[in-house]
């Protein structure tokens, strides 16, 4: 278990910078990919989004105030880094960012590392449906297993705001799912 407080220091300090970086890299990596995959669905473009994310938390740690906590600022990082990368993408092919998610939705079968079943397919098409800020909480509460607090933290919105977006994901959910 790392200090965070450290690794922050560390991660401020030039001749410690180096190897407290890979420490960061190597602890939450797997974390950040598993964000960042539900918001972009694709592996490749997951990946390329990770990269992108550790570059903008190293260039930017010295900005890192202590407010939150380390993980929760590199979270709130790789969440505007993946929507970011679905908005430029839809701008370049010119439709919507909604349009755009559909599309990286009935991708899923043909991506060699989407593991899933047809009912996990289902569930990726019930989440594309879902407004921005409700598909950022049901991944981050059902699949990351999140608490409100951290999530809270995240996206910088109230716990009583979260629970009400939630549950109403949870239900577009369960009445997309009962549809077919």
């Amino acid at each position: 278990m790392i200090v965070e407080e450290a690794l922050v220091q560390e991660l401020k300090t030039k001749h410690t910078q180096a190897q407290a970086f890979e420490v960061l890299v190597n602890t939450y990596k797997e974390r950040l990919y598993w964000q960042i995959r539900g918001i972009v669905l694709n592996h490749d473009d997951a990946d390329d989004v990770l990269q992108n994310t550790f570059i903008k938390i190293y260039k930017n740690i010295d900005g890192f105030k202590g407010d939150s906590q380390l993980f929760s600022w590199m979270y709130r990082i790789a969440t505007n880094e993946a929507l970011s990368f679905i908005k430029q993408r839809a701008k370049m092919q010119g439709i919507t960012d909604v349009d755009y998610q559909e599309k990286l939705v009935s991708n899923l079968h043909a991506d060699v590392f989407f593991d899933g079943d047809e009912i996990q397919l289902k569930l990726q098409q019930a989440i594309a449906t879902l407004p921005e800020k409700q598909k950022l909480v049901f991944n981050m509460k059902y699949f990351q297993e999140l608490k409100y607090e951290e999530i809270s933290k995240i996206l910088d919105t109230s716990v009583g705001g979260l629970k009400a977006s939630y549950h109403l994901a949870v239900k577009k959910v369960e009445q997309y799912l009962k549809t077919d």
